[in-house]
């Protein structure tokens, strides 16, 4: 059974390093590497050059987006599983694949997930997210509950289902996922952490969160999911006032207002 780990980089030279490494690593030898790269000025494409004898294909050409360059990457993927390995992050030891694909050779789902450990900028775990499919199956209808770097991906999915919808800029990987898991199951492994992900960045920015959580809006109608979509509604709200509040008194005081709520619910904070 192979395993394809795709990385999608765009500038990466600060952290690509680290996720290469964390791949070649693995004590699971069945398992390939490809690389797409944005066509990255900074370096990027010096440390793929460096690791260009065990990178099974890798290319740095301009792309429309993350899933135009997970789409070109699954038209070089050989494996029976697909993972999707931010280039900021990495896997958390050395047998992850090893651990999981003792799991993914008997999955009785297309879908099989782990936990992920989520880093701060001094390389301390701020948090620890995925719950088993039970507990999360009915938020998962409206929101992405799911950690996406903990996710791998049967490559019968996209042979059902078809590759990333393009137009989505921020949410394609929630769109595809629901297409199986509005019908069917996933896999939780409780006792495998998959990866760490950096946290911070784009990702915490109250725009990009509501942008995100419109795209989510789209892809729950187009899928005909959610109902009255309360949960979706109240996390779009809240993110709302977030960037309302940014608007009046600034990043730096929202952030402390919303970091010091995060403390008191026993929450991630945000950078």
């Amino acid at each position: 059974m192979i395993i394809s780990i795709v990385v999608v980089v765009k500038e990466g030279v600060s952290t690509l390093h680290q996720c290469i490494d964390s791949v070649l690593n693995q004590t699971y030898q069945k398992k390939e590497l490809i690389i797409i790269d944005g066509g990255s000025t900074d370096g990027t494409v010096d440390i793929i050059k460096d690791a260009e004898s065990v990178i099974d294909y890798w290319e740095s050409k301009p792309d429309r987006g993350i899933y135009h360059a997970w789409n070109k990457a699954l038209a070089h993927a050989n494996g029976d599983w697909v993972y999707f390995l931010g280039s900021d992050d990495y896997f958390w030891d050395s047998h992850v694949l090893q651990n999981i694909a003792n799991h993914l050779k008997t999955s009785p789902a297309n879908i099989v997930y782990g936990q992920v450990n989520v880093i701060d900028k001094n390389g301390n775990i701020v948090g620890t997210y995925g719950e088993p499919w039970e507990k999360i199956a009915k938020s998962f209808l409206e929101l992405m509950v799911l950690p996406h770097q903990g996710v791998f991906h049967n490559t019968k999915l996209f042979k059902i289902y078809g590759n990333f919808d393009e137009k989505y800029k921020i949410c394609g990987d929630y769109d595809l996922l629901l297409r199986e898991l509005k019908n069917h199951g996933a896999l939780f492994v409780d006792d495998i952490i998959i990866a760490g992900m950096r946290h911070g960045g784009v990702s915490s920015n109250a725009t990009y969160t509501l942008l995100a959580l419109s795209e989510i809006g789209q892809i729950c109608k187009k899928n005909r999911v959610g109902g009255l979509r309360l949960k979706w509604r109240w996390t779009y709200f809240k993110a709302y006032v977030r960037y309302l509040l940014n608007k009046i008194l600034g990043e730096s005081i929202t952030k402390k207002i919303v970091n010091s709520y995060r403390l008191v619910t026993n929450r991630t904070p945000i950078d």
